[in-house]
């Protein structure tokens, strides 16, 4: 029995990350729904690595998005986010880049995407990303994220 999930290459299949974020693979499948909803993806132990130094970088980050045609399948999102860790790049360049290739291959209607970076050298940086504007009548909670006094 066929279904719209028969096309998808990584979920349910033992699969390795991804050498980069230009390597790796974002499936898709269509929208289920067709009222308008929000999507949330939390990668609260997102690493990459600083390209100066080689030494790991944290973030939380969070990914809000409202689909259009298509949404984000979670295991390629995952792996896609896994690439990074050997991933040599500051931290505007990490966030925006990931809100970037999801704009890219799924055509959100809106996304957006905070980068809640750990402190390096004693300073947090939290970068910020959105496209497009969020549709009247679609309930956009606040990410949920404080500022930073010792995140945990």
């Amino acid at each position: 029995m066929s279904t719209r999930y028969d096309k998808l290459d990584q979920l349910g299949q033992m699969k390795g990350l991804p050498t980069s974020p230009d390597e790796a693979v974002l499936e898709r499948v269509k929208n289920p729904c067709d009222e308008p909803y929000m999507v949330r993806l939390v990668a609260p132990e997102f690493t990459s690595i600083c390209p100066v130094t080689g030494q790991p970088d944290f973030a939380h980050l969070v990914v809000d998005y409202v689909p259009d045609d298509w949404i984000v399948e979670s295991k390629a999102f995952k792996l896609f986010l896994g690439s990074y860790r050997n991933h040599g790049d500051f931290h505007e360049a990490c966030t925006t880049g990931i809100g970037q290739r999801l704009v890219k291959e799924i055509s959100p209607q809106w996304l957006r995407i905070g980068g809640y970076w750990y402190p390096r050298g004693g300073i947090p940086i939290d970068v910020f990303y959105q496209f497009g504007e969020a549709p009247k009548g679609v309930w956009i909670p606040d990410q949920g994220v404080p500022p930073y006094r010792g995140r945990g």
